[in-house]
């Protein structure tokens, strides 16, 4: 027995290793791209081919960040530009989501409300910004309205092909068994469609993303990542520029990770419907 122990040590020990690395590697391999383009970033603004205050270091990027959070500035643009954000979005999310049901479900609303949204769906969100300035003047209204309608196109549209994707067989197989349509609905349609619905909704918040942030250069309020940015190229803030570019990489990963991503685990990928 004595002479099996070191062996048994060296097992779990060899084991423990490949549990550890088997960690570090997705992490590696997540940063990885990240340390590249960094590189490269800082290597061409050490090497001056573009002046410095155009091309700034990310030691200078870092410190402008560092100035704008202590001083309050930046948490402040990032707070107005949550609101007008999830303000907007939650307003496309409930619209998209309805219509883009009714649309799957009902045939006279699909023929009504489908070619509305195909010519919709193309035109930039910026072209709609002077029309809605116009109606609802500056401020924060035209600002949230203008995301809710702009991010709602995608939405509806995934949602009505996720509707629309349900099989047949298994609203037949449903109905067999004495389910009404409410639960019809619960157990098999929405189920079916959430994919696409997600995938909608992701969509949506990168529209809403870049019609937020073009409006808000646009609408003369007075806080918000978009504001800051335009107002800083005035002044060749390069480094103050790319501050809120981060900030707003930083943020859409968030919503990513800790919402879609646990909807996501919790819902279609726990059903099997996707692999994770």
């Amino acid at each position: 027995m004595s002479g099996l122990e070191p062996a048994a040590a060296s097992d779990r020990d060899a084991a423990f290793q490949r549990q550890g690395h088997g960690r570090i590697r997705p992490v590696f391999e997540a940063l990885f791209p990240f340390v590249v383009v960094l590189g490269l970033w800082e290597a061409v603004a050490h090497y001056g081919m573009f002046p410095a205050r155009l091309f700034p270091t990310l030691e200078t990027v870092a410190n402008a960040f560092w100035r704008l959070t202590v001083s309050g500035a930046l948490p402040h643009h990032v707070f107005e530009t949550l609101v007008r954000l999830l303000v907007g979005f939650a307003l496309a999310a409930v619209i998209g989501v309805a219509i883009g049901i009714l649309m799957g479900r009902i045939r006279w609303v699909e023929d009504m409300a489908l070619p509305i949204v195909s010519i919709g769906a193309p035109i930039p969100g910026l072209a709609y910004a002077p029309i809605f300035l116009m109606w609802f003047g500056l401020g924060n209204l035209a600002v949230i309205l203008l995301v809710a309608v702009v991010a709602t196109f995608p939405i509806v549209l995934n949602t009505w092909s996720g509707v629309k994707a349900v099989k047949e067989i298994w609203v037949r197989s449903a109905q067999a068994m004495g389910a009404g349509d409410g639960s019809l609905f619960m157990r098999v349609v929405l189920p079916g469609a959430l994919p696409y619905i997600l995938t909608g909704l992701r969509l949506g918040l990168a529209q809403a993303w870049r019609i937020l942030v073009g409006v808000e250069m646009l609408a003369a309020v007075p806080w918000g990542l978009g504001w800051m940015i335009f107002g800083a190229r005035e002044f060749l803030a390069t480094d103050i520029m790319l501050s809120g570019i981060f900030v707003i990489g930083v943020i859409g990963l968030i919503l990513e990770k800790l919402v879609f991503q646990r909807i996501e685990q919790a819902t279609v990928v726990r059903w099997g419907m996707v692999t994770a």
